[in-house]
């Protein structure tokens, strides 16, 4: 059953929020980050400063996904982390 919107808005902020709190994840979620990034880009229903940043956080899940050092990856981007975190909410 696919997720709706809100759904996914809440799942990307979780694993956006895990990887602010524990400078660290995998890539099997910078994967869905691109996935739930992309989707929400698509839906017609997401309000314009969301969608002014989802960009940006698909663009970090894909660097993510193809980052030598994840966890370095993650803790360059706290910043950035707080930020959409704060934004999705």
């Amino acid at each position: 059953m696919p997720l709706n919107h809100e759904h996914q808005m809440t799942v990307l902020k979780d694993i956006l929020s895990n990887h602010q709190t524990d400078c660290c994840g995998t890539v099997s979620e910078c994967e869905q980050i691109e996935r739930l990034a992309k989707s929400l880009m698509a839906n017609g229903q997401i309000d314009q400063p969301v969608k002014q940043v989802l960009p940006s956080i698909y663009d970090y899940g894909q660097a993510g996904k193809y980052s030598a050092d994840l966890d370095s990856h993650i803790s360059e981007h706290q910043q950035q982390l707080s930020d959409w975190v704060d934004q999705l909410t």
